[in-house]
């Protein structure tokens, strides 16, 4: 295929997936690395990735000369998490003159603070989440404390605390430990407990095709908490003296669901698909996902929204559950279903439909 367009992402998170996809679809592709971390992408796996664009930092991503070259390129620039965490996002949206796959205008809404955040939409959309309260003082059930980590602002520290009392003492723990700020209460998120199975819910919408897809299904291995729970009880209690339990994301694994829980699945992606439309039109284009727990009930079990990414999810193993294959004869990650849409758009002169 001619070089029409070049599929460009920040080199992190989810990008050798992405690159992958858009070569399977004869796609050229543009990594933006940063010097010092740039191994990955031009060494290791540098057969995936035409070219490179070296930067200090990812925030010089909407510096001109970045954008010249990206447009000399033909670029189609496709997000995922580095871009929310490591660059600015008002100049994301309103200067990074870049075709972006998807709706540049939704991924604030993935953030837990500020006026726009993933509960306007979870509550838009009417789906089940944790019930979310404002004042610590409120606290009336096992609660889970999500917080800016002192050293890594990017990163959260966790807590639980079931009372306002417990509250006070596990947050002193961690400002003693050097682990949080104090300041950085002030905006903490404080979240009902959901006790179920973790289960992440991938899901790609086709404005092309008007169709919604479930791509994979997944589940995250985290550290140090996974390490913790495969300890014997009293062990655990010896060592928690002397750390808290971390739940940093240090990868993914694939997981099937039963098909009698497909439906609520599709149900919950259905609302949010709407409510985002009615937000920031045109609404939610591409991935998206829902990491979601599934209670047992009774009645029956619940599917309950805890967290939304509105981007590429960072986990390559969902090409390992069976879901696409249904949809396609065969296994298909989001890097190469995002460059099927392109090409599909690109084809039937569409692609205006799909970018923003």
């Amino acid at each position: 295929m001619n070089r029409l367009h070049t599929i460009a992402t920040l080199a992190g998170h989810s990008a050798l997936e992405i690159f992958a996809g858009a070569k399977k679809q004869g796609l050229s592709t543009i990594a933006l690395v940063v010097s010092g971390r740039e191994k990955t992408y031009t060494h290791y796996f540098k057969n995936l990735i035409d070219d490179v664009i070296v930067l200090s930092h990812f925030r010089q991503l909407t510096d001109a000369n970045v954008v010249n070259k990206l447009k000399k390129l033909n670029s189609i620039f496709i997000p995922h998490r580095y871009l929310q965490v490591y660059c600015d996002m008002v100049k994301i949206e309103n200067k990074f003159d870049i075709p972006m796959f998807g709706n540049r205008r939704l991924l604030v809404y993935e953030e837990r603070e500020g006026k726009k955040n993933q509960y306007t939409i979870l509550e838009k959309a009417g789906v089940l989440y944790p019930h979310h309260y404002s004042l610590y003082k409120e606290i009336n059930r096992l609660v889970i404390v999500k917080v800016k980590e002192a050293e890594r602002s990017w990163e959260r520290a966790f807590f639980f605390a079931s009372n306002p009392k417990e509250y006070e003492e596990q947050s002193l723990k961690l400002i003693n430990m050097g682990k949080i700020r104090k300041n950085d209460l002030e905006n903490a998120v404080i979240e009902e407990y959901i006790v179920g199975t973790p289960v992440n819910f991938n899901f790609f919408y086709s404005p092309i095709r008007k169709r919604l897809e479930l791509l994979g299904t997944d589940t995250r291995r985290q550290s140090n908490i996974d390490g913790l729970i495969r300890l014997p009880s009293n062990e655990q209690e010896r060592v928690l003296k002397y750390l808290s339990p971390s739940y940093v994301e240090s990868g993914h694994i694939a997981v099937t669901v039963k098909e009698s829980l497909l439906e609520k699945a599709f149900t919950a992606a259905e609302k949010i698909l709407e409510a985002a439309k009615t937000i920031e039109p045109p609404g939610i284009i591409g991935p998206f996902a829902l990491q979601t727990a599934i209670t047992p009930g009774p009645p029956s079990e619940k599917i309950v929204v805890f967290d939304l990414s509105l981007r590429i999810p960072g986990s390559p193993g969902t090409g390992f559950t069976p879901y696409s294959g249904y949809l396609f004869g065969k296994s298909v990650t989001f890097g190469e279903r995002i460059a099927m849409e392109i090409k599909e758009a690109v084809r039937k002169n569409l692609l205006q439909q799909i970018i923003t």
